[in-house]
């Protein structure tokens, strides 16, 4: 198996711990050569702010955490979903982001119509992708496991993503995430379809038992993923980006960032 591509670190990986700053310094102290903000640490810090620090550290920033979360029960938060993600757009051309990652939104509040949240989800992706086009930012539409369906994501198989972004055209592409496809059984047809519009490659386990289905992903190579695989998989598709690591872990978030991001930069050279 050839090595991983360069090791880029999601910054909710150490989200407890350290704000943005201290993210940028960590990864260049550990040579750690990719980012991935997420926007509330990014807010913190300031935009701008946050875009010279990451250049002057020298690392590439490999996507922006979220935009999305356009279903709501009412015209009014719809709207001020699509005014969110218009920010979202200016703060990823800002930092020179290679995607924004897009978590597009569950059932809204009291709603069990799971047609016309994704009707929601579909017509906020057309009304913001002229700008998302006319900013030079892609939409890395990333399809959740089903558990999230209800509250987290409508978007729940890269099938269903890819033919959002058949339809959408130019400008959009999926963010493969191990822990939200290694289920799939269809996922090596649908990551062959992909191609090249395979914009992120986010990488953490599946831990078993697993106490929380969002908030126990286990580092890479503690759980039951075969992430090689899924990374050879992305790579003969045409992806020659950064591996992510992202890990949504209450048991890592505990622990010391220094030595977590020891960890994953050991668990990059050999479980990834």
């Amino acid at each position: 198996m050839p090595k991983p591509g360069p090791l880029s670190l999601n910054t909710v990986t150490v989200r407890d711990r350290w704000d943005l700053a201290q993210c940028i310094e960590g990864c260049a102290r550990h040579g750690i050569p990719g980012i991935s903000p997420w926007r509330d640490k990014l807010a913190e810090m300031g935009v701008q702010r946050a875009a010279r620090r990451i250049r002057e550290a020298g690392l590439s920033v490999t996507g922006l955490c979220r935009g999305g979360m356009f279903t709501a029960a009412d015209k009014a938060g719809r709207r001020a979903a699509i005014d969110d993600n218009r920010r979202a757009i200016e703060e990823a051309h800002i930092l020179g982001t290679a995607c924004l990652v897009m978590v597009c939104g569950g059932l809204p509040p009291g709603s069990k119509d799971l047609p016309g949240a994704r009707e929601m989800v579909r017509d906020g992706l057309h009304e913001i992708l002229p700008e998302a086009r006319a900013a030079g930012v892609a939409l890395a539409l990333e399809p959740l496991h089903p558990m999230t369906c209800a509250d987290r994501s409508v978007l729940a198989s890269l099938a269903q993503a890819l033919d959002l972004c058949d339809e959408l055209g130019e400008g959009t592409g999926v963010a493969v995430d191990v822990y939200h496809v290694w289920w799939d059984p269809d996922v090596a047809r649908q990551i062959a379809r992909a191609g090249r519009r395979i914009l992120a490659f986010h990488a953490c386990d599946w831990l078993v038992p697993t106490s929380d289905l969002v908030f126990d992903r286990g580092m890479p190579g503690d759980g039951v993923i075969d992430i090689p695989r899924l990374r050879a998989m992305v790579e003969a598709a045409g992806y020659k980006g950064f591996v992510e690591v992202e890990l949504l872990s209450r048991r890592w978030w505990a622990e010391d960032p220094d030595e977590v991001l020891r960890i994953v930069k050991e668990r990059h050279a050999t479980a990834c």
